[in-house]
């Protein structure tokens, strides 16, 4: 496991959260902040120069939407990170849309998808056709969509993802392979 606090910790302060203590809301974001951070980074790294949503922005919104009014209720570590990917990726995906709109086609937000899925060079993506091939493999195999989203846009490990969707790391192995795959035939250019 990375540097970060015990994985009991985190849930012992989502269960204390769940049952009425606000305090335990705050001390819970000091020990994922700089994680959530790490992975809006990575994200973010990827995108165009001069991308105007920043990784303390992104990591802000994820939080508000995920701890806020209607938000979800994640029990472990694994489950935060989880939503919180899902919710990155909602982020991501409505800003580039609003800019998108702005200009009417032009300057799509890019993101790289690593290096197994894109040409080894590193082929940027549309954020916009990535999310609409995520939204096509839901349909076909959820689970698949789920992998991709926990180790694209929470980075979390074989093993964390296997957790996460209670299955074990060689089924993930199998599942990250063959989305991989999947979603560099979607999205290669013709």
């Amino acid at each position: 496991m990375s540097p970060r606090e015990p994985d009991h910790d985190v849930t012992a302060l989502l269960r204390q959260w769940q049952q009425g203590d606000a305090s335990a809301l705050e001390r819970l974001l000091p020990i994922v902040y700089d994680e959530l951070r790490r992975v809006a980074r990575a994200r973010l790294r990827a995108e165009r120069p001069g991308h105007t949503l920043q990784a303390t922005a992104l990591v802000h919104e994820a939080y508000l939407r995920l701890t806020g009014p209607g938000g979800a209720s994640p029990h472990t570590r694994t489950q935060l990170f989880a939503m919180a990917a899902r919710l990155m990726r909602e982020i991501l995906v409505d800003h580039a849309r609003k800019k998108h709109a702005r200009k009417r086609g032009g300057d799509i937000t890019i993101v790289a998808l690593d290096e197994a899925v894109a040409e080894p060079r590193q082929s940027p993506v549309d954020v916009l056709a990535l999310d609409e091939a995520l939204t096509e493999l839901t349909a076909l195999d959820p689970r698949l969509c789920r992998v991709v989203e926990l180790k694209f846009f929470a980075g979390l490990t074989i093993d964390e993802t296997a957790m996460a969707l209670d299955v074990s790391a060689a089924t993930v192995e199998r599942d990250w392979t063959v989305a991989k795959a999947w979603l560099h035939q979607r999205l290669s250019p013709l």
